[in-house]
């Protein structure tokens, strides 16, 4: 993405830091999960602070936050974050929305200045429903229908790229350091009962603002530490269903392993983890009988969905959070709990940055997910009070004057 600022905004000259990120100075991602089950919802500014602590482990190519329950006025609809290069990706790409969704409102995704954040490309959101009619037509489920549209944006409309798709959740995401991403994109301004963060040190993709993390499609959102080696494979298993990999990056494989998993073949989240981080034949062989042939069968179904190579990942999704290791826990990763409150990320410091005294903290075993989970009730409760929120007022004046509710 090379896109310009919008006219008439300047910012600060590039600074010296960015030019050693360009010659990509070793470092280390970094990312970091913050959910409460109980459903309450908390200030984008509390990820942002954990991410800003482990400043050091990427190198301003890339930094992202994805947020779950930030939209409450407009829950029932799906929200596009897209990322254009000019303006004619981007009424390339409302030509295409408006022939297949009905658009119920479109705005620019706010911003502000800051120094270190240059080349933006055009930041549009996109509130939108899907008639009957069409998901008659074509025989899809609503999910589907969406995928499919993901699929077709990010792969055949030149510049353009949609960040995220989910309902009431939303990828905020570009090439800086995880703090001036936050700030740019005024994550403060939003709350959510799910936070998740990533700084990024690009290893083998490029560092463009599509390529930072989260990747996300539909609720599921993935942050991602390491390098998944078996990218191939998964890459050609995943294509079998549809999915198209085109966004020069190993991350993109999880997100849509999952979605596969969890949404189209209806598994557990810990039955998808076991399947992805799934334990080595010889660690399979020792186990006992019914355990034994579950892995078996596991490894014989999803064998080429396997995630090989080293990882930490971090799923955000509607109702939680999962956090997962591969299966010899090649990256690091903590977790801690205050109440209801779960934290997950590379640094303890990084927890304990926003919250310093945890009731309890751990280091996840190799291939067992952290997972946490939001009620139901929880989050409708939230979605309720949250319509009467500060920070969302301008979304909630622009709907009801378009007639939405």
């Amino acid at each position: 993405m090379s896109r310009r600022g919008a006219p008439g905004r300047e910012f600060s000259p590039r600074p010296a830091y960015r030019e050693e990120a360009a010659q990509r100075i070793l470092g280390g991602c970094g990312l970091i999960g913050i959910c409460d089950q109980s459903g309450e919802r908390m200030s984008g500014e509390l990820v942002l602070r954990g991410m800003a602590s482990m400043h050091d482990r990427g190198n301003g190519l890339g930094g992202g936050f994805a947020g779950y329950g930030i939209y409450p006025e407009l829950p029932h609809l799906f929200c596009f974050h897209l990322l254009y290069d000019d303006d004619v990706a981007k009424e390339d790409t409302e030509f295409y929305l408006k022939k297949h969704f009905r658009v119920v409102m479109d705005e620019p995704i706010p911003t502000k200045p800051i120094r270190g954040i240059e080349d933006e490309p055009i930041l549009w959101r996109y509130f939108l429903d899907i008639g009957e009619e069409r998901l008659h037509e074509t025989q899809l489920s609503a999910e589907d229908y969406v995928v499919h549209a993901v699929m077709d944006v990010n792969s055949f409309i030149d510049g353009a790229f949609v960040a995220s798709s989910g309902k009431n959740m939303g990828a905020f995401k570009g090439v800086g350091f995880p703090e001036e991403i936050g700030e740019f994109f005024r994550i403060g301004d939003y709350r959510g009962w799910t936070w998740t963060g990533h700084g990024r040190f690009p290893t083998n993709s490029p560092g463009w603002w599509g390529g930072a993390h989260p990747f996300a499609l539909l609720d599921y959102s993935i942050v991602h530490n390491g390098e998944i080696s078996s990218y191939g494979i998964n890459e050609r298993y995943l294509e079998m269903f549809g999915y198209r990999c085109s966004l020069q990056t190993d991350t993109e494989v999880v997100t849509y392993l999952f979605d596969l998993m969890l949404r189209r073949h209806g598994l557990s989240v810990e039955m998808a983890c076991k399947a992805l981080a799934s334990p080595f034949w010889k660690d399979i062989d020792l186990m006992p009988e019914e355990q034994r042939r579950l892995f078996t069968a596991l490894r014989m179904v999803y064998g080429s969905a396997l995630l090989n190579g080293p990882f930490a990942v971090v799923l955000g999704m509607t109702d939680g959070m999962v956090a997962l290791n591969d299966r010899i826990k090649l990256r690091p990763l903590v977790a801690a709990q205050h109440g209801e409150v779960v934290y997950v990320a590379s640094e303890e410091s990084a927890i304990r940055e926003v919250c310093p005294r945890p009731e309890r903290s751990w280091m996840p075993l190799a291939g067992e997910p952290v997972v946490a989970r939001v009620s139901d009730k929880g989050r409708q409760k939230s979605i309720a009070q949250g319509r009467q929120s500060v920070g969302q007022r301008r979304v909630a004046q622009n709907a009801t004057a378009l007639g939405v509710f």
